[in-house]
């Protein structure tokens, strides 16, 4: 069921998500954030909405829709480990949202106006209690219990007693700030996320400068007279041209002037020998008999190679044959003597010796099959 408001004053709020957050620590930084909105003196209290699961989208943007004077933080809390203690209470956590709503006590009225006269909301107190620590929750904090107005739908059963692991001022999350004013929705905007909007982007400020201040340009002598401009330029471009020429002229001439002649290169003379090789006659020769010619050394591969005599091989010792049963020997009797007396192994199992000694085979858990069909295939 969809509610409609009626929008009527500017001073109807506007939501915005600031994540990772709690609602003591937006307290605690209400004054920095938002200055001159935020009333330190003003009294402030502490309440429980229950709605049905499938309201809490409306329920987060409650405060577009309600006329109130003072910044309105809130954060909803989902039960998990806990939520046994809520089940003890005959209450099923899974039908409901749990928002815990500060606001100033003047405002509580028209927030509540509407979900009270035309919604029937139940109003009703509940205590706020600490998890026992036998639970063993992670970031358990135990504090005092305390008393709190409640207001629930009217789909849900009645609640006594609510349990948190943590004061409700620390319940971390998503929260939803509603400011009262248009002023301070928009710097509400520079903080947070504007719930189906996004992160807004500051818009640059545009200032208008009268006439009358305009700064007047300077107008060069050149732009003034096109004319002259134009003759200076191409002074300029045959002053370069007539250089350029004039360089390439000096270059050529140097490119022209004839090189000396080279001098022949000069013969490297080969340095004499002082010692002059004098061949000797034949009988002259030095005599070498008493040179012994160098014996190559040869290794004996036989040497290398053990003998095969010296490795004793082992010999391989026959495994040894199963013994066979003696049902196994009868069965074996019997097929033997049927095909040696020309009985097709077909027509075997109407021999009446065959029901009797399969019975008994299958008894001593004897396969017969595989012995038949080896002894079929070798005849």
């Amino acid at each position: 069921m969809h509610r409609r408001f009626p929008r009527y004053g500017a001073s109807m709020g506007i939501t915005a998500l600031i994540p990772d957050m709690t609602i003591g620590q937006l307290t605690t930084e209400a004054v920095s954030r938002w200055g001159e909105i935020w009333d330190e003196k003003a009294a402030r209290m502490l309440v429980l909405l229950m709605c049905p699961r499938k309201e809490r989208k409306i329920m987060e943007l409650h405060g577009d829709m309600v006329e109130h004077g003072q910044p309105v933080l809130t954060v909803f809390h989902r039960p998990r480990q806990e939520a046994q203690l809520l089940e003890k209470q005959g209450f099923n956590p899974r039908d409901a949202s749990f928002q815990f709503v500060d606001l100033s006590s003047p405002d509580l009225g028209p927030w509540m106006q509407h979900l009270i006269t035309n919604e029937h909301w139940l109003r009703s107190s509940i205590e706020i209690v600490s998890v026992p620590f036998s639970m063993n929750l992670p970031s358990q904090r135990s504090f005092e219990t305390q008393r709190i107005l409640c207001f629930r739908h009217p789909s849900l059963p009645a609640l006594e007693k609510y349990y948190l692991p943590f004061p409700p001022n620390s319940i971390p999350g998503k929260c939803f700030v509603s400011l009262p004013r248009r002023q301070a929705a928009e710097l509400a905007r520079q903080q947070a996320e504007v719930l189906g909007v996004g992160r807004l982007e500051k818009k640059p400020t545009i200032t208008e400068i009268p006439a009358s201040q305009k700064p007047t340009p300077i107008v060069s002598s050149e732009a003034a007279d096109p004319a002259a401009n134009m003759d200076d330029v191409m002074d300029g471009f045959s002053s370069n041209m007539l250089a350029e020429m004039t360089s390439d002229a000096e270059l050529q001439e140097q490119e022209n002037v004839a090189l000396p002649p080279s001098t022949p290169p000069v013969k490297e003379q080969k340095p004499v020998a002082e010692h002059a090789f004098i061949p000797l006659p034949p009988g002259a020769a030095p005599k070498q008999d008493n040179i012994p010619e160098p014996v190559e050394e040869t290794l004996d591969e036989s040497a290398m190679i053990p003998a095969s005599e010296s490795i004793p091989i082992p010999e391989v010792e026959p495994e040894p044959e199963p013994e066979m049963s003696e049902i196994e020997k009868e069965f074996r009797e019997l097929v033997t003597g049927l095909l040696a007396a020309g009985v097709q192994p077909s027509d075997m199992m109407d021999d009446p010796r065959w029901d009797n000694i399969t019975e008994r085979a299958s008894a001593a858990g004897f396969e017969t099959w595989p012995v038949f069909l080896e002894l079929a295939a070798m005849e």
